[in-house]
């Protein structure tokens, strides 16, 4: 069974650093990207960043440029998101997605993505 597993959200004054991780267990997919979406409180989830496993291609939302980045272990199936600068607007519950079938010009909808995690929270205070 295909799972995500995501680590590392908290409690995080403004201008801080967080780094969330997420591993995926059993990998069926031979080219995949791992991303991360997020979800304010009354929200729609929102893409975050985006990397291709294979090529190591990123996407960042404009709203995250320069503040964060993705970076991955393809041997460990793993994608850490690196978070800087953090900002109260930040506040949300991350959450990791995986599929084999995102195209670079569909990396911010959701629904190209096969699997999700949990969810973990992040919360940033003022």
């Amino acid at each position: 069974q295909v799972q995500l597993v995501e680590s590392g959200g908290g409690l995080v004054q403004a201008g801080g650093s967080l780094r969330l991780s997420c591993t995926l267990s059993r990998p069926t997919f031979s080219n995949y990207a791992m991303g991360w979406f997020r979800q304010a409180p009354g929200k729609e989830r929102g893409f975050v960043t985006t990397i291709s496993m294979s090529f190591g291609s990123a996407y960042y939302a404009d709203s995250v440029k320069g503040r964060f980045t993705i970076s991955r272990d393809s041997a460990k199936n793993t994608v850490y998101l690196h978070m800087n600068s953090l900002e109260p607007v930040d506040t949300a519950v991350y959450y990791c997605a995986t599929g084999e079938r995102v195209t670079p010009s569909a990396v911010t909808y959701g629904d190209e993505y096969d699997y999700w995690g949990q969810g973990t929270q992040v919360t940033v205070s003022s």
